[in-house]
């Protein structure tokens, strides 16, 4: 599963992974049935402290988003187990469209033009897509 976090974001590290894996089972990233790393294993991959992981998985279960299982793990929950899974995807694209906003803003008081702004996001987009290819790769 493919997660970044910004250490040094003023947003907090449980709110960023729950965001993402949020995100990745509204959007369809994460299939129906499709078992979720155990605690320990994203805890390690992330480089975070395990009660943070957990923390995310009891969110996302209340939720409604994934179900843990005792002993067995953390799965995505099918569309129609979710509780308003087409708002909680709308209200998310709606968060990113304010921060995104927010970031040209900075951008254009740092003075950075249109076309450097452009060029910024292609190379972004760009690097994300390779690192997404490098993980599924290395997942496989």
């Amino acid at each position: 599963m493919f997660l970044r976090i910004e250490r040094g974001s003023s947003v907090p590290i449980s709110r960023q992974i729950a965001g993402q894996i949020r995100a990745l089972c509204l959007s369809g990233g994460l299939r129906p049935g499709e078992r979720l790393p155990s605690v320990r294993e994203l805890a390690r991959e992330l480089a975070v402290n395990v009660n943070t992981v957990v923390r995310v998985y009891e969110s996302l279960a209340a939720d409604r988003l994934v179900e843990m299982r005792h002993g067995d793990g953390t799965y995505v929950l099918p569309p129609e187990r979710r509780s308003g899974a087409a708002s909680q995807l709308a209200e998310q694209r709606e968060q990113y469209e304010r921060e995104f906003q927010a970031l040209v803003r900075r951008g254009l008081l740092l003075g950075l033009s249109a076309t450097e702004l452009r060029g910024m996001l292609t190379a972004a987009v760009s690097a994300a897509k390779q690192e997404q290819r490098s993980t599924a790769t290395q997942e496989s």
